[in-house]
């Protein structure tokens, strides 16, 4: 592997969290990034994680040469959290360009303020705003760690984009479908004891039934986006508790959509980890206690997909980052659950296709426990390389061989690396190529949550 920098740029000030995705300026292919980071390492809605921002959230959009379009500080009025201001770039016009979505804040003075947030939409290519409307503020009498829990997705209905958007993750749910001309396709109402589970942190859109109607994975809830019709909701009489993560991944030599889980709340409830077929029937489950924080889905051989899962004891969001301890490693066959001893760490791991072989390596990336070397291993432990630090994107960013990793310093260096060497073998074109993977990799950032795309 001949790993190299590609682009380099600065932000001009420090970060200590940073969220991007590809955007796609015209019809053309993605020729952009956008930026949302801040000097501030999050403010969990969660009162006992939550702290005072240590600075504002901005959003910027850079060409990939790292020149930059515009840039924008929200102002003290938007909590610098995905949970609080989510963003997601999406062509919900159809003109072949994104914009970009997000939920702004039009009253500086009270960030609680949910009455004044609003669904804000910008022309990613000039940073305009073209169209503001009331975000569904349909938690403001709750909790706080359900009422700042908001989410903004998309998929298609045979084709036609639709937005999504949701409030709340532990008690009452609230989703939403909009079209191109933001009437209300529907909503959808889970109140706080309904039957089956809560949200997750992630937040997937597939098509799981491959017959051109996407499905958002709500949690363990499969809601197709169409009519916002309940499809099924996965052990729906034996958990109502809420997943971490929500990972669907084709089963390796087929076309069949699986989802991978790891439970959150509830602890004691088993299963905890678990894969679900597309019609919501459970496969397998592991684990009969522990809350399971963080995982991935990685194909590390040709012909296996494997499951990764993290049971931890104790976690703490300091001022620096979300520390995590007393952690153990759990490790999958994903389709049929066969425990395997991982020759590595995979702990702060995502995975990567870096030289388009079709196989993922792993990249240290995630800054939880503060500390992130960058280093990049292969399926096997062995050591291949560094980019230095933590990762904002990995991902398909430039029109090269493999896929890329964007990473971001302290001091506010951006860096777009590649594998010199890379070639996209016939598996990585196809991976590519699935709507799902195009859609995925723009998804919203939540929490200390980097989505990956391990799943194809």
């Amino acid at each position: 592997m001949q790993l190299k920098i590609v682009s380099q740029w600065s932000v001009g000030s420090p970060i200590l969290s940073c969220f991007a995705a590809p955007l796609r300026l015209n019809s053309g292919g993605i020729d952009a990034v956008m930026l949302a980071y801040s000097n501030s390492a999050g403010s969990n809605p969660w009162i006992e994680m939550f702290s005072y921002p240590a600075d504002t959230q901005k959003i910027a959009v850079y060409d990939l040469s790292g020149r930059l379009l515009w840039k924008r500080d929200l102002g003290p009025g938007v909590v610098p959290d995905g949970s609080f201001c989510p963003f997601f770039p999406f062509d919900l016009d159809g003109d072949g360009a994104d914009e970009l979505w997000f939920v702004n804040n039009i009253d500086p003075d009270h960030p609680f303020a949910i009455s004044k947030y609003r669904l804000e939409r910008i022309d990613a290519a000039t940073g305009r705003t073209t169209g503001q409307w009331p975000w569904p503020g349909r938690n403001a009498e709750g909790s706080m760690v359900n009422a700042f829990r908001n989410v903004i997705a998309g998929g298609s209905v045979h084709g036609r984009p639709v937005l999504l958007t949701a409030q709340g993750t532990y008690d009452d749910m609230y989703l939403q479908g909009w079209n191109p001309d933001l009437s209300r396709r529907w909503e959808v109402t889970i109140p706080k004891g309904s039957r089956g589970a809560r949200g997750s942190h992630m937040h997937p859109v597939v098509d799981l039934t491959n017959d051109g109607v996407d499905e958002w994975l709500w949690g363990e809830r499969c809601i197709e986006i169409d009519a916002g019709r309940e499809l099924f909701c996965a052990d729906a009489d034996t958990y109502s508790g809420h997943s971490d993560i929500i990972q669907p991944f084709l089963e390796p030599g087929s076309d069949r959509w699986l989802i991978y889980v790891t439970r959150e709340k509830q602890s004691v409830v088993p299963p905890r980890v678990a894969v679900y077929d597309a019609a919501g029937q459970r496969v397998w489950g592991d684990l009969d206690h522990g809350h399971m924080h963080i995982g991935w889905v990685a194909r590390l051989t040709p012909d296996h997909m494997t499951a990764m899962a993290l049971r931890i004891g104790s976690q703490q969001q300091t001022k620096q980052a979300r520390m995590i301890g007393n952690s153990e490693i759990f490790a999958y066959d994903a389709p049929t659950g066969r425990h395997i001893e991982l020759p590595f760490d995979p702990f702060q791991t995502v995975p990567v296709d870096l030289n388009g072989d079709g196989l993922h390596e792993l990249v240290r990336g995630t800054r939880h426990d503060g500390n992130c070397s960058g280093e990049v291993i292969d399926g096997h432990g062995q050591v291949l390389g560094s980019v230095g630090g933590p990762v904002a994107l990995a991902s398909k960013i430039l029109n090269q061989p493999g896929e890329q990793l964007l990473t971001y310093a302290h001091d506010g260096t951006i860096r777009i690396w590649a594998d010199a060497a890379a070639v996209d073998s016939e598996a990585a074109l196809r991976r590519y190529s699935n709507p799902f993977y195009a859609l995925n990799q723009r998804a919203s950032a939540c929490g200390n949550h980097l989505h990956v795309l391990g799943g194809v």
